[in-house]
C-alpha cells in the first residue's frame, strides 16, 4: 500500500483503527490495537491482541504484558509511552481462541498495513521480535526455530532481538530454557535502559 507512505501518521493510524478488512473472520467486532509515534526508539513486533487487550484497547494490558515489562525492566508508564515504544503486532485485532491459546494473527493484516507503519518509525534502535509469527515475518530465512533464534540473540543484526512470547502458555518453554531469564533478560534490560536513557 505504497500510496499510504506519504500521508500524515495521524491519518494512517486513523485508517488502521477504522479497518474492517477481515471482519467476517473475527469472533468480535474489529478493534485494532497498536501504539506508534515516529519518535519511538524500540519496536515491539508481537503476535496479536488477546481477549483482555481486545476489551481494554490497551496493548499488552494482560499477564503477557506484565511479564514483558518485567523482562524489559520498564514501568507501565514507560511501556505505554509511544515516543519510547512502538507496538505493532502481526495482527491488530483479537483473532479468537483456539484449543490452546489464541488463534494465529489474521494473515491479511501485515501485508496491508505493516510497510507504511514501519516506514514511519525513523528513529528505531531496537526491534524486539516476539513469538514465532513475528519471527517468520521479520526473519523469514530463520530455519532453526524460535528457541535457536532466541538463544543466538542478535546475531542477525544488532538492532533486532528475537524473544519468546511472554504468554503464560509459554511457562513450560521458560522452565525448559532457564538460560533465557538468567542470561538474556539482564542483557535485554541493560540494552533497553541504555536506549531510553539516551532518547
Amino acid at each position: 500500500m505504497s500510496e499510504r507512505t506519504t500521508v500524515p501518521i495521524t491519518t494512517l493510524l486513523a485508517d488502521v483503527r477504522a479497518c474492517r478488512h477481515c471482519a467476517e473472520h473475527l469472533p468480535h467486532e474489529p478493534r485494532p490495537v497498536l501504539q506508534l509515534h515516529p519518535s519511538a526508539r524500540i519496536l515491539i513486533a508481537a503476535q496479536a491482541p488477546g481477549r483482555k487487550v481486545h476489551e481494554s484497547g490497551v496493548p499488552f494490558d494482560d499477564a503477557s504484558g506484565d511479564r514483558l515489562r518485567d523482562w524489559l525492566g520498564v514501568t507501565r508508564a514507560q511501556f505505554h509511552d509511544p515516543t519510547c515504544f512502538a507496538i505493532l503486532p502481526m495482527g491488530f485485532c483479537y483473532p479468537g481462541q483456539a484449543r490452546s491459546g489464541d488463534r494465529p494473527p489474521r494473515p491479511e493484516c501485515a501485508p496491508r498495513w505493516r510497510a507504511p507503519l514501519l516506514q514511519a518509525l525513523t528513529q528505531l534502535q531496537l526491534t524486539l521480535v516476539i513469538g514465532r509469527y513475528a519471527l517468520a515475518h521479520h526473519l523469514p530465512d530463520e530455519s532453526d526455530g524460535l528457541t535457536a533464534a532466541v538463544r543466538q540473540g542478535q546475531r542477525h543484526q544488532p538492532a533486532l532481538m528475537p524473544l519468546p512470547h511472554p504468554s503464560p502458555t509459554n511457562n513450560r518453554w521458560l522452565a525448559r530454557n532457564r538460560w533465557f531469564e538468567q542470561d538474556l533478560v539482564p542483557r535485554l534490560r541493560a540494552r533497553v535502559a541504555d536506549i531510553l536513557r539516551h532518547s
